[in-house]
């Protein structure tokens, strides 16, 4: 929905609302800054990056149960794909 309104918009469709940039979603980029950019049409180097807001939790306090976690999921992953491949085999079928 976001990117469909954001398309009518940019159209100028009526009752599609006004277009605006918004960093790392959208970019109207005229011919002439394309021209400038050799003509490439790599979506980042006219986008951008969206502006993130700094939470005030230091990286290193926020990799430990970062970590922690994708170690679990990790291990589930492992546990499902066991799971399934039993389930397979008991189908006949093996990996």
């Amino acid at each position: 929905m976001k990117i469909s309104s954001t398309y009518h918009a940019w159209r100028g469709e009526k009752d599609a609302g006004t277009y605006t940039d918004v960093p790392g979603f959208c970019k109207s980029a005229s011919t002439d800054e394309v021209r400038k950019n050799g003509f490439v049409l790599t979506p980042g180097r006219y986008v951008g990056a969206e502006d993130i807001v700094d939470d005030g939790e230091p990286f290193e306090d926020k990799m430990g149960p970062m970590t922690a976690r994708l170690g679990e999921q990790f291990r589930e992953s492992e546990r499902l794909e066991g799971e399934i491949a039993g389930n397979l085999k008991g189908l006949g079928y093996r990996l």
